[in-house]
């Protein structure tokens, strides 16, 4: 049921103007899905949603750098990412990566080849990979996404 949730919440939030929890819940409602708002934010958090600056408000969007995505838009940076990358943590807003010796490199370029919304920078040396982000919630969802695309 949790996983039906989330792949109908991610394509609300991607084929519709969703701006507000209750405008997402209502949305679900009409799609026969009840749920709490406490349940919604837990999912939206789970999620890694983002709001998205558009004209006229915000909207919630779902991270560009998503497993599902990668897996299925882009297989050579998910199998790249999934097989040589070795953890991920973070500090304040910056992202550490830690690769298998030799494989940092290719990792980075693959990384800022996915377009990874407010990252300001990468820096990648034999095995390690900084990645500077704007905040440190954007440095939190980024460790989030990678995380399971290594969990496998």
């Amino acid at each position: 049921m949790k996983s039906q949730r989330h792949e109908l919440i991610l394509e609300l939030v991607k084929n519709e103007n969703i701006d507000t929890q209750e405008s997402l819940q209502t949305a679900l409602r009409s799609r026969g899905v009840e749920v709490t708002q406490a349940t919604l934010s837990r999912d939206i958090k789970e999620l890694a949603l983002i709001k998205l600056s558009v004209e006229g408000g915000y909207r919630y969007s779902a991270p560009r750098l998503s497993r599902e995505e990668l897996r299925r838009d882009n297989k050579d940076a998910f199998n790249l990412i999934s097989s040589s990358v070795i953890s991920v943590d973070f500090a304040m807003n910056t992202v550490v990566v830690k690769c298998h010796v030799g494989m940092a490199q290719a990792v980075c370029a693959k990384l800022d080849s996915t377009d990874i919304e407010n990252s300001v920078g990468t820096i990648a040396g034999d095995d390690t990979i900084f990645m500077l982000m704007r905040t440190q919630k954007d440095a939190e969802r980024l460790v989030r996404e990678l995380t399971s695309i290594i969990a496998g």
